[in-house]
């Protein structure tokens, strides 16, 4: 009788906890969770395709664990976790459609156990509207196949909250302590800053109301997440402030930098707004991002209104902070950017969304069922508009920098050789040779060093048309290669002269 009267009491709690309309933890409610990760795994392969060939970042990353070209540059504010992600495929084959392929189905995985984290915290039907909101981003899909850590830290950052949320619930959660270190390595191992700035809301509540475990179990993953990073900026940087500070000059210095209109440009499908200038992209395209704080806010309303404010406040608190330095401190744009805030907003915004049409009047909900419906087919039409004409600029660009590569082993460029210049870290990459930059965010050589491995290994360096090449390569041949002149050399003093091929220099 006692175990049944102390019992009791625990029950009451986890069903107080738990929302009205959870519908139960069984397998039934995650199938259409299960069906939207799904979709949007498929929706990757058709819309952006797995042979789009891989990106300048992309190659920074895949190289570091791949055989088929010489790890590239690794700047100060990377961290090693997407190499490490894909190199169960990177590591022995050098397809990138095999490549999309793995990380399109992991995308999706990690979608369907993000948001299962959340189970008991809303409504299954909410959990799969805040995936199919979330999921039917262009930048969502562009993203979730490439070889990039933003979609990573937005799972994370979905993983982290809903954890932290579950673990305070009664019965006591120790899977949930589990999933919130899990989720907070994951971030610290994509990128450490980030993760810092997700996990600051968590902290100061942990603090405030002294929730031991959650905040010990918080700590701990992030530890785990950013160990490696902290270690490598010892053993590579000069120090920790060091790999700080020359991560903050690489991406023009931090501080008060005004970039809410740089990320409104950027939603038009611009992967890099960096300088950020040009004529903002059409309303249809970007009224749902002035509607999302619309939409936070109304979901607080109604969370307060019903008393479960923690489980609303909390991820939007930290939607707040992981937005906050790319709207506020740094001085360019990327869409990429704010997936995590995207991430966390989508449940709280997909609540409010479905209340909005249980609050009217029960004739009319139907109507507001059907607006609500239309809106999103709508916004939904403009995504896959921009989806499209995003994947057909970057393949163009990608197959470009392959027919570069091409040229490089026509003319007898190959590894072990050097490509420097204009694009030449892709380029390199794509043809298996090394990459060095005398200036810019990847310096790491001299115009003195170049010119010593010249006469060792074929070198060629890239120079956009009507540029003068450098000093060192001034008496190279050169053949046009898209919009460049690719200044040459076989090293050992070899300059093969090819009818037709070679410029005047």
């Amino acid at each position: 009788m006692t175990g049944s009267a102390d019992a009791a009491p625990a029950r009451t709690r986890a069903a107080r906890f738990r929302h009205p309309s959870d519908g139960g933890r069984g397998p039934r409610p995650a199938v259409p969770l299960a069906a939207v990760a799904a979709a949007f795994t498929l929706a990757q392969l058709l819309l952006v395709r797995p042979g789009m060939g891989l990106g300048w970042d992309e190659a920074v990353y895949v190289s570091q664990v791949g055989a088929g070209a010489p790890a590239s540059y690794f700047s100060a504010p990377r961290a090693r976790g997407i190499s490490l992600l894909v190199a169960p495929v990177a590591a022995w084959s050098s397809s990138t459609v095999l490549l999309r392929c793995y990380l399109a189905v992991l995308s999706g995985l990690a979608l369907y156990l993000a948001l299962r984290t959340w189970r008991g915290l809303f409504p299954p039907r909410v959990l799969t509207l805040a995936a199919a909101l979330f999921a039917s981003l262009w930048v969502t899909l562009f993203y979730g196949l490439q070889a990039m850590p933003n979609y990573w830290v937005a799972m994370g950052a979905l993983a982290v909250v809903g954890a932290y949320l579950r673990a305070g619930a009664p019965p006591a959660d120790r899977a949930a302590l589990t999933g919130l270190a899990a989720g907070a390595a994951l971030m610290g191992w994509m990128r450490p800053m980030d993760a810092v700035w997700v996990v600051l809301p968590l902290l100061a509540v942990g603090l405030l109301r002294r929730h031991r475990r959650r905040s010990a179990a918080l700590l701990a993953g992030l530890a785990a997440g950013v160990a490696e990073w902290v270690i490598e900026a010892y053993v590579r940087y000069g120090g920790l402030l060091h790999r700080l500070a020359e991560g903050s000059a690489i991406q023009g210095g931090l501080g008060w930098h005004l970039a809410v209109v740089d990320q409104v440009r950027s939603l038009g499908g611009r992967t890099l707004c960096r300088p950020c200038t040009g004529a903002l992209p059409a309303p249809l395209l970007t009224v749902w991002w002035f509607v999302l704080p619309v939409l936070a806010a109304l979901a607080l309303y109604f969370a307060v209104r019903a008393g479960r404010t923690t489980a609303t406040a909390l991820p939007l608190a930290c939607a707040a902070s992981a937005a906050f330095p790319y709207l506020f401190l740094i001085g360019y744009a990327a869409p990429r950017f704010l997936l995590p805030a995207y991430a966390l907003l989508a449940v709280p915004v997909a609540a409010a969304l479905l209340r909005l049409v249980t609050v009217a009047p029960r004739r009319r909900r139907p109507v507001a069922a059907a607006a609500l419906c239309l809106g999103l087919v709508v916004h939904l039409a403009a995504q896959v508009t921009v989806l499209v004409h995003v994947a057909h600029g970057t393949t163009a660009g990608h197959r470009a920098w392959s027919r570069t590569a091409d040229t490089l082993h026509r003319l007898g460029v190959r590894a072990p050789c050097l490509v420097t210049g204009d694009d030449a870290l892709p380029i390199a990459f794509y043809a298996g040779c090394s990459s060095a930059a005398t200036s810019g965010p990847n310096a790491d050589t001299t115009a003195d060093a170049i010119a010593r491995t010249a006469r060792r290994i074929p070198v060629a360096t890239l120079v956009p048309a009507g540029a003068r090449p450098p000093a060192y390569a001034r008496d190279w041949p050169w053949v046009p290669a898209e919009s460049r002149r690719l200044y040459y050399t076989l090293g050992r003093g070899e300059f093969p002269v090819r009818p037709g091929q070679v410029g005047d220099g």
